[in-house]
């Protein structure tokens, strides 16, 4: 499979077969639900991936073609996901920074019986997290932004919205 650009890792939106919104899913696993006649595509893009029998426009939304009910939505606890909840800002300073120049800063530090859950793991840049040490917040003069909090679907929704930013076609699907 062959793609004019760098689109098997755009974002792709999902919808449910009602027309909700549930999940974003990169373009490579998108393709494959539009083949297995899992999914339709909605929105197309102008890219097209090409393989040796055939060649068809990218997805940009695709539509499941059976209701799936959709369970309470959790997320797995992981750098990724802290990043994308804290919309890769660091939780003291404010400053939004690519996530190799972010850190995991854990509120309560592990040394003192802070565990690696999502209420005690912020996004934080490399000097805040140096400033911070081995200390809570209070300690080093720091204040969070928010308080950490676990991944909801209101959170996932709203990354829907910020992904979506980058392409119109997603925005009548996420009532804006």
């Amino acid at each position: 499979m062959r793609v004019n650009g760098h689109g098997l890792q755009k974002p792709v939106l999902v919808l449910n077969a009602s027309y909700e919104p549930i999940n974003v899913c990169a373009a490579r696993r998108a393709i494959v639900l539009v083949l297995k006649g899992i999914a339709a595509a909605e929105e197309k893009s102008a890219e097209t991936v090409s393989a040796v029998s055939m060649s068809m426009p990218l997805p940009s939304v695709i539509r499941l073609l059976e209701y799936r009910r959709i369970p309470r939505q959790t997320r797995a606890l992981s750098r990724k996901n802290i990043l994308l909840r804290d919309r890769y800002t660091c939780q003291y300073c404010g400053r939004t920074a690519p996530a190799a120049e972010l850190t995991m800063d854990h509120v309560i530090p592990r040394s003192r019986g802070g565990e690696s859950t999502w209420e005690n793991l912020v996004a934080c840049c490399i000097e805040c997290n140096n400033k911070k040490g081995n200390r809570t917040p209070e300690e080093a003069g720091m204040k969070l932004a928010r308080p950490p909090r676990p991944f909801t679907l209101h959170t996932s929704r709203h990354i829907m919205r910020l992904l979506g930013r980058a392409d119109d076609r997603w925005r009548k699907y996420l009532f804006y």
